[in-house]
Formats: structure tokens, C-alpha cells, sequence
């Protein structure tokens, strides 16, 4: 106990850098800090910098603001008809400083006259590139972008309503056992995902997810983690993986949901001659498929394996009483830990298709796997 204390008395403050502006000037003009710092130290400075003019209701292109990059570089938006990427250049906080000069503190209340809050904008953002991105009748969805961390491509998504005639075929909809009913609230539409350059404005790569659906907004069915983009389908219960090239293409590099491996197929076909019968005829076996997807198989293997290793009698009744439940769970989001883990939250049907207005009230699953999605991942089960 004494040890601790002493350990606990010894412990020192955390030392918090000069605050004052006189000493970071002096600081900048004699150091230049460690190499890839520049920015954070400069972004340090303008800590002591604070407004005291604000302009309101400043015109800008008929366009919707989104987001700077990492970097902030560039400014993206969305056009007016959600159809294009427009590429701004940010040319920094002084770019305007000759159109405000004569509005200082004193005049604070004065009102910008139309032709300031006109240029404004211009001044600020310099328009570099307008890319069109989304075609065939899709649209870009306002609330999905996601940066590398080189801050060079951009990822947004598109997506459009699938036509009330003709109806997709039955195959289409449902591809494997684990598909979800969908309805009203949660119809299925056709997504794009897109890659451009912020340097050049160029339209790199492009991946289409047919009848499908992919909760875009807010980023929720994409994560992306430094090159590696995993993309959740809700309605085929199947996580796309896919690696971010130097050049802005999209690589394969696995799908979870049916089968894990790339040899499960041929695994299966030793059981069953007509699990390489593709179409309609083939779609429709699958959809009727007995047998337990691969990924879900895992989770059902650890937890069996976790309640033997318990050795109690209580452990596995408890897995066999609620093994039903686990069967019927569904993916509903998913995050990357990191480039070898993937967080994966599990919930009814009810909650995936929207049935369900309150989520919180529904038992959930969040298991761990990792891209090889070996049975030695980690779940926990509860609400």
C-alpha cells in the first residue's frame, strides 16, 4: 500500500507548452520543428488567433457544402443536381483580408454591403475541378465521403431507386439464405461507389452494388481504415473488402458472408455436386440452403467452443437455448479495428429492415473478426 502511495505521490504534472503569442512567434522563426510537423504547428498558432468580425449570409455557388480533406487543402462539394463532385482550393484565412479591412472591430454591426458577401466566397475557395460522378439515373448522397489518409482521393457514393416495372427477379434480391425481406421502409436500390482525385479532378475507379442495400448516409455501411475499405450489404448480409491502390483503384482482396475462404465452394461442392449451378436455378438453391453461412458458422463455433471449455452443464444449455436466436441475427453495421479485425454488430431482421423503430430495445451480438475470420475471433453477446 505504501509502495503505491509513493508511486502515486511521484507522479509529475503534465508540462503544458507557452501559451504566449510573442513566444511562438519567436518559437517559429528559430525552429522548424520535427519533420511531417509543419501543419500541426502551425494550426498550434492559431490558437491564439480568435475572430472578431463574422460575415452571415455570404452567397455561394448553387452547390451543397460538405467537407475539407485531411489536409485542408481542398474544400468538396456536392452539385445542385447531386450528379457531380465539385473541387474547391482553399486559399487561407488572409485570402479576403483587403475586402474586410475597412470593417474593423469598432464597426463590428455594420451590415457587408451585396457586393462583399458576393466575393466572398470566391476568394476564399477557388474552384479547381467539377467531376462528374453519378450516371444512369443516380444520385450522389450528400452525407457519404470518405478520405485516404494522404489525403489525394475522396470515396463518395450514388444510388438509385430501383423501377417499380419490372420487378428484379426473385435470384437477384435473394442470394444466399442469409438475405433479408425487404419492404416499404427499407426498399432496395442500385449503389456506385466512386474514387476521384482531388488533384486532378479525375473519375479514377467506380464499383456497382445491384439490387442491394447499403445504408449510406452518415457513412454507416462503409468504413474505411488507411487503404482498406470494407462495404457492409444489409440486404445480402455480405462485407466487401476491398484495398485502395496508390492509383485510386479498388482491388479485391475478399467477400465475408457466405463463405470466408476462397476454396469454401469447392469445400461445399464435395458435398453438394449442384453448389456450382449458377442462373436463376442456382440462386434459387441458395436462397433455400440449409447449411450455415461460413461467417456465422465461426461465430456459432466459438461460442460453442467457449462454453466447453466452461465445462458446466448451465454453459451449453444456455448456447442450445438460444442458438435459434443467434441463427436468425443479422448484420446491421460494422467498423475496422484495424487492417486485421473487424467489429460486427448483429441484430433481429425486424432492426435491419426498419421495422423496428426503437433498436435499442432489441438484443444485439457484437462479435470480432479478423479478415481470415478464423474461429479464434472474440464475441460477446447481450444487449
Amino acid at each position: 500500500m505504501a509502495s503505491s502511495e509513493d508511486e502515486f505521490m511521484t507522479l509529475k504534472p503534465r508540462r503544458i507548452q507557452n501559451q504566449n503569442v510573442v513566444h511562438r512567434l519567436e518559437l517559429r522563426r528559430i525552429s522548424s520543428g520535427r519533420p511531417g510537423a509543419h501543419w500541426y504547428r502551425v494550426r498550434c498558432f492559431h490558437q491564439n488567433l480568435f475572430p472578431n468580425f463574422t460575415a452571415v449570409n455570404v452567397e455561394k455557388p448553387p452547390c451543397f457544402l460538405r467537407k475539407f480533406s485531411p489536409d485542408g487543402r481542398c474544400f468538396v462539394a456536392f452539385s445542385s443536381d447531386q450528379t457531380s463532385l465539385e473541387i474547391y482550393e482553399f486559399r487561407g484565412c488572409q485570402a479576403a483580408e483587403d475586402l474586410l479591412q475597412e470593417h474593423d472591430e469598432a464597426r463590428d454591426g455594420e451590415v457587408l454591403s451585396e457586393s462583399v458577401r458576393a466575393r466572398l466566397f470566391s476568394r476564399f475557395f477557388s474552384l479547381l475541378h467539377v467531376t462528374s460522378v453519378a450516371s444512369n439515373g443516380e444520385h450522389l448522397n450528400r452525407e457519404c465521403s470518405l478520405f485516404t489518409d494522404d489525403g489525394r482521393y475522396v470515396i463518395v457514393g450514388s444510388a438509385a431507386y430501383l423501377p417499380d416495372e419490372p420487378q428484379p427477379h426473385f435470384f437477384e434480391v435473394y442470394r444466399n439464405n442469409e438475405a433479408v425481406t425487404p419492404n416499404p421502409r427499407s426498399p432496395l436500390e442500385d449503389y456506385s461507389l466512386h474514387i476521384v482525385d482531388l488533384h486532378t479532378g479525375r473519375l479514377c475507379d467506380t464499383r456497382a452494388f445491384k439490387c442491394d442495400k447499403i445504408i449510406l448516409s452518415h457513412n454507416q455501411g462503409l468504413y474505411l481504415y488507411r487503404n482498406i475499405l470494407a462495404v457492409l450489404s444489409v440486404q445480402q448480409q455480405t462485407i466487401h473488402v476491398f484495398q485502395v491502390t496508390s492509383e485510386g483503384t479498388f482491388l479485391d482482396v475478399r467477400t465475408i458472408g457466405r463463405f470466408c475462404y476462397e476454396d469454401d465452394l469447392l469445400t461445399l461442392s464435395a458435398v453438394y455436386s449442384e453448389a456450382q449451378v449458377e442462373g436463376p436455378a442456382g440462386f434459387s438453391r441458395l436462397y433455400k440452403e440449409k447449411s450455415i453461412s461460413s461467417l456465422k458458422h465461426r461465430l456459432l463455433v466459438f461460442l460453442w467452443r467457449r462454453a466447453e471449455r466452461d465445462g458446466s452443464a448451465t454453459a451449453k444449455r444456455r448456447f442450445f437455448q438460444f442458438f435459434d436466436q443467434l441463427r436468425q441475427l443479422r448484420m446491421w453495421k460494422m467498423q475496422l479495428l484495424d487492417e486485421n479485425h473487424l467489429l460486427i454488430k448483429y441484430t433481429s431482421e425486424d432492426v435491419v429492415t426498419l421495422r423496428v423503430t426503437d433498436p435499442s430495445q432489441v438484443p444485439h451480438a457484437h462479435p470480432i473478426i479478423t479478415p481470415d475470420t478464423t474461429a479464434s475471433g472474440h464475441a460477446a453477446v447481450g444487449k
